[in-house]
């Protein structure tokens, strides 16, 4: 049985979704449109809406369905009937901007029991996301209030509205940026969207008009093979925030590494310096209170947070080796040392006006000192770590 293809389309707002869709069916006039959306519903399962239509498909045009339940469930059974129905050989996934991509794919393609992986039925097309660069700026200034995103799971995770926009800009494969209220933004505004995620292809508004370049052909045909792993390792800890290069010096994005432990209650003490200006930062630390956990370092807007998410690879540990991906298992080869192992530190901060250098030398204090290193973990168990607390502490 051939594979049907199936390309991802989603934006932070109805409207400039729909005209990404519409670019996508410009270069597939015979695809099928399923569109979603997810209704909270207290603490239980949501309400999800889905509609049908295409001139392609022999089903009737704009078929409306509601289910309440697990969105990736409902989801997928919806695509295996897709790619068994006459005629469908290439399915258009509508996303609402209230789903976080990346992980609800990796849920959508994940194997069950009885039925395998998604990628068994679907080749996947580069993941297309539309943004509204006047909502953009307006959100990823909002870190006073959450909103729930659905990726996975009857409950959704709540984020702030700079955490879900950046996170939609980072899923893309492509962006396409609507024109601001105020042209002369324009430019300024896809640099910096640019900036957020560096691997993927830019549409930014042109002319007078404002018009989006149009999607390039190749984009209607499927990915390489392993996309689905790609999916999976770009959300996990140690996975590389690569920068975009750029020759606006006001908008950067810059990358600090080090391979010793951080002193928490130094880098406490320097976020002062190293937060100002930053619209995103993505990492993970070493930290000497917790020598055994990578910590995460995600921020949007002026909101932080440091989260103890995984265990760093041992040696002797054939058991975690064996569970990690291949791509874990590639990078930590590279970085390996010695007598840190996998350990290291490693952030990329993306901002506006940052001072490179003052923020590289503000990290690099709070590093420990070849005194403090020379303790050992038995001595940095003393050191007191006001940014995660001391509970769960080994």
């Amino acid at each position: 049985m051939s594979k049907c293809l199936l390309s991802v389309v989603t934006g932070n707002t109805p409207g400039v979704r729909g005209a990404a869709v519409d670019q996508v069916l410009t270069l597939a006039p015979d695809a099928v449109v399923l569109a979603v959306s997810i209704e909270a519903r207290g603490k239980g399962h949501p309400a999800v809406q889905r509609c049908l239509s295409g001139a392609g498909a022999a089903l009737p045009g704009g078929v409306l369905q509601g289910a309440t339940g697990d969105p990736v469930v409902i989801v997928r059974q919806d695509l295996r009937s897709l790619c068994r129905s006459p005629g469908v050989a290439h399915v258009v996934l509508a996303l609402p901007g209230d789903v976080d991509v990346l992980p609800f794919l990796v849920e959508l393609w994940r194997p069950r029991v009885g039925s395998g992986s998604l990628g068994e039925y679907f080749d996947t097309a580069p993941v297309v996301v539309g943004i509204d660069t006047d909502l953009f700026m307006t959100d990823i200034g909002c870190v006073h209030r959450t909103e729930r995103l659905w990726s996975g799971g009857d409950q959704g995770e709540s984020v702030t509205p700079a955490e879900a926009v950046v996170r939609q800009v980072e899923a893309a494969d492509v962006l396409i940026l609507s024109p601001a209220a105020d042209r002369s933004h324009d430019q300024g505004r896809a640099e910096l969207i640019g900036q957020l995620n560096g691997r993927a292809l830019l549409l930014a508004p042109s002319g007078p008009e404002g018009v989006a370049q149009e999607l390039p052909v190749p984009l209607a045909h499927s990915l390489p093979k392993g996309a689905d792993e790609d999916w999976g390792f770009r959300l996990e800890p140690v996975a590389l925030v690569p920068p975009r290069r750029s020759d606006n010096h006001e908008v950067l994005s810059l990358r600090w590494r080090a391979r010793r432990p951080l002193h928490p209650g130094r880098l406490a003490d320097e976020l002062g310096v190293v937060m100002p200006g930053v619209v995103r930062g993505r990492g993970h630390l070493w930290l000497c209170s917790r020598p055994d956990a990578i910590v995460t370092w995600r921020s949007a807007g002026a909101h932080l947070e440091l989260r103890e998410a995984d265990r760093w690879l041992e040696e002797g540990d054939a058991g975690a080796w064996q569970t990690a991906s291949p791509q874990r298992r590639t990078l930590a080869s590279w970085f390996w040392h010695d007598y840190y192992g996998e350990r290291r530190n490693e952030i990329t901060l993306t901002g506006i006006g940052l001072d490179e250098q003052a923020v590289r030398r503000a990290l690099d204090r709070a590093l420990l000192t070849d005194l403090e290193l020379s303790l050992g973990r038995r001595g940095w168990a003393s050191i007191p770590d006001p940014l995660l607390g001391d509970v769960g502490r080994r």
